[in-house]
């Protein structure tokens, strides 16, 4: 029996396993994009169903204690999961415009959720007259394919820098921080935290080292799951602090909190914050700065400014593209000067679509050191490991990518052939960025 590209999505996945063999690879990759097409809508369908539903309870409704706990029970769903799906119909309600976006099925769920509750509860400094240019900037970071949780966040962190005021963001209130350590009946032991940035930052940090894949002696990858060297990484750090906090390194530098931001808006005077005009006015969003941790992303001004109270600076000279300087060329390796430099660059793994942190890059030459190329800045790339082995031609690979400076000094990827005929340039994946 054959199959129709048609029929994957449309149809059942029973038995589909063995049939998909007759399709070809861009139709693979045709049914996967339709498919999460058709998730996304069916999404938005359920949304306004359960919406609707909720403004019209029933008996069934009224015994289950709510729509969303309703939907838990009559489905696969957990009850907050039931819940958030109420919750988020309602939410939709007064702000038409995500509400469009959403059901055309350019904006899922998590980034709906976050416009809705920033709408909600926008900054306290913020006129009225600025939500619907606020809505627009979140929307179009929340929008298309290349579309990230990091994104909306840091548009987000943007403007409660642009509106700021002296309430605490939810991210950074220590107040809502707690860890719940129990032991079970078995004798083992859960642990459930909930913290702030700053503290899963520290944390994310110190477990970074400790957490990577480690291939065995003869080559063999590492057969743990992430949870599990996840959970190896921190008995390996209690380990360490128990034996007098032999923290090891992490990207070759001990393991701590690295801070990004501009020295102009580092030093800004605080009465002066809310100086730039509103979205819809003079400077543009992406004239302001926030603080940018490699790990959890935005971080706001406020609290870069009052870590770097007392932090150990670090200056790295920025082009008028934001592209750091360098001219240090003489060393096959890379300095802890110039790896500063890459990290203010790319943010981490500079592949398109990677979200690999700088912890875990390695520093790539572009034009190879074996064929002259020089350590400088314009010809090096920070990519994880994965996509470093790529640019080595990965065996199997067909076609190879090219890395390119572009006139902005960062990199540009340019795929081969087999994914992309026209060979169109990529920027590099600087995904909290807008």
């Amino acid at each position: 029996m054959s199959v129709l590209l048609s029929d994957v999505v449309s149809g059942s996945a029973v038995g589909l396993r063995g049939r998909l063999w007759q399709l070809s690879a861009s139709e693979l990759r045709a049914a996967a994009v339709s498919a999460s097409a058709e998730i996304l809508r069916l999404e938005a369908v359920r949304v306004a169903v359960v919406d609707e539903l909720s403004m019209r309870p029933d008996d069934q409704l009224i015994a289950s204690r709510g729509v969303g706990a309703w939907l838990a029970a009559n489905t696969m769903l957990q009850i907050r999961d039931g819940k958030k799906i109420a919750a988020l119909g309602a939410a939709l309600r007064p702000f038409p415009a995500v509400t469009a976006r959403f059901d055309v099925g350019d904006c899922s769920f998590e980034h709906a959720v976050l416009i809705v509750a920033f709408c909600e509860s926008p900054p306290k400094g913020m006129p009225e007259e600025a939500l619907p240019r606020c809505i627009d900037l979140l929307l179009a970071a929340a929008s298309g394919v290349e579309a990230t949780t990091t994104k909306v966040r840091n548009v987000i962190a943007t403007l409660e820098r642009i509106f700021e005021s002296d309430e605490i963001p939810p991210a950074e209130d220590i107040d809502r921080n707690e860890l719940r350590i129990a032991s079970t009946l078995n004798g083992r032991v859960v642990v459930r935290g909930d913290f702030d940035a700053l503290t899963g930052e520290m944390l994310l940090s110190a477990l970074s080292n400790l957490t990577m894949p480690t291939p065995a002696p003869d080559g063999t990858p590492d057969a743990r799951s992430a949870a599990k060297r996840t959970a190896d990484g921190f008995t390996e750090l209690i380990r360490r602090y128990l034996d007098c906090a032999k923290t090891g390194t992490d990207g070759g530098q001990r393991p701590h909190v690295n801070v990004h931001i501009n020295a102009r808006d580092l030093a800004e005077h605080r009465d002066c914050a809310a100086t730039p005009a509103a979205p819809d006015g003079g400077a543009a969003v992406s004239d302001l700065d926030v603080g940018h941790m490699p790990w959890l992303g935005p971080l706001s001004v406020s609290q870069t400014r009052l870590l770097g109270c007392d932090c150990f600076l670090s200056t790295v000279l920025l082009d008028d593209h934001g592209a750091p300087l360098d001219a240090k060329p003489g060393k096959r390796l890379v300095t802890a000067e110039q790896r500063v430099a890459l990290i203010a660059r790319d943010k981490g793994c500079a592949f398109p679509g990677c979200t690999c942190v700088p912890a875990w890059t390695d520093a790539h030459h572009i034009r190879h050191w074996a064929n002259g190329g020089p350590t400088v800045m314009n010809n090096l790339v920070l990519l994880c490991r994965s996509h470093h082995r790529l640019m080595h031609r990965k065996t199997g690979f067909v076609g190879k990518w090219v890395i390119r400076i572009g006139a902005d000094n960062k990199p540009w990827f340019i795929p081969p052939p087999s994914i992309d005929p026209g060979q169109h340039p990529r920027p590099a994946n600087t995904t909290f960025k807008t």
